[in-house]
């Protein structure tokens, strides 16, 4: 059945954020979605690391609690990202000692390796000012933008389609921390500077465009094949492919056929080696560089099909082929 297969998650959940030192004593909260307005969340003062099906508590988005048991005190947290997210399957908050530290005195987190950029992108807080979150509206902005984010001087949230893609993403951030703060040390060590890595380059924007109108595409495909630095990506790494975007609403789709970085032709299918499909207020998101696309894609927020392993050796020109789209902006 459903119910027990799902308090064994929560519960397996608990005990390897516990065992990978991501929780400690009685803080953080665990929940996952039952259906549309129910779902199970870890009980009030119950350690993550030691829980019983018994902690477990059903409740619901309007805040009726089935059976005996509190839910957590940050019910209204968990609360508000299943009304605002419908696709969201679970929920992890947590309070994280090396995350915790570094967002106590920096506002953004950039992460210095390839595969934590792919899954974590930049990471943003907001100022928390309560022992118990209050105000949501700024965590659920930040969420619209990352599946997870930090709670400055409070704990970390992240949320996906498990709960395992939720731990995922809490363990990647703990561990990018503390590659940044071991790589600062050698660097201090070695007398030199870092330089912030990932950094999109102002752009003078003149005009914007209807999403996924001719116009828009025209100005894309003038964009890419001006720029000399996607050319030479293009051509050092032989980035030739189909490649198409779709737009799910409507499944309006537009391929590019790419020679060596250069766009080749162009047309309405979605016939090709890759396609990137999301929803329109994610692709709106994109042109307005709110959202990483290769981040939306292994979050979840972009759907990609696809070989992800062979599309991943043309990372540096499709990094900057995302760069230039957003010089095309929607209205």
């Amino acid at each position: 059945m459903m119910v027990p297969r799902m308090k064994k998650e929560i519960v397996e959940v608990g005990k390897l954020l516990w065992d990978k030192d991501l929780v400690s004593g009685l803080n953080g909260n665990i929940s996952c979605r039952v259906d549309a307005k129910k779902y199970f969340i870890t009980g009030r003062g119950t350690c993550l690391g030691r829980l019983k099906a018994a902690d477990i508590v059903l409740t619901d988005v309007d805040g009726k609690v089935f059976g005996s048991g509190q839910p957590s005190s940050e019910k209204t947290l968990h609360t508000a990202i299943y009304k605002n997210f419908p696709d969201v399957q679970a929920v992890i908050h947590t309070h994280l000692t090396c995350a915790g530290g570094y967002f106590h005195v920096n506002n953004m987190l950039t992460p210095s390796t390839f595969e934590s950029r792919l899954y974590l992108g930049d990471v943003t807080c907001v100022e928390q000012f309560t022992p118990t979150v209050t105000d949501v509206k700024p965590v659920i902005e930040a969420l619209k933008k990352n599946n997870i984010m930090v709670l400055k001087n409070h704990g970390v949230l992240a949320m996906g389609k498990t709960l395992f893609d939720c731990f995922l993403l809490i363990q990647c951030l703990e561990e990018s921390v503390k590659m940044d703060a071991i790589s600062r040390i050698y660097q201090k060590e070695a007398g030199g500077r870092t330089q912030a890595a990932g950094t999109i380059p102002d752009v003078k924007i003149q005009k914007k465009f209807k999403l996924f109108s001719k116009e828009q595409i025209d100005e894309i495909v003038r964009l890419v094949n001006a720029d000399e630095q996607l050319k030479k990506l293009g051509e050092s790494t032989n980035m030739t492919m189909r490649l198409a975007v779709k737009l799910d609403e409507t499944s309006q789709a537009y391929c590019f056929d790419f020679e060596k970085g250069k766009i080749k032709d162009v047309s309405n299918t979605d016939d090709a080696e890759f396609v990137v499909s999301a929803p329109e207020k994610i692709w709106r998101a994109v042109f307005a560089r709110e959202i990483d696309p290769f981040v939306a894609t292994t979050q979840k927020k972009m759907m990609l099909k696809g070989d992800f392993a062979k599309i991943s050796k043309w990372y540096a020109p499709c990094s900057r082929l995302f760069e230039l789209w957003q010089q095309a902006p929607v209205e």
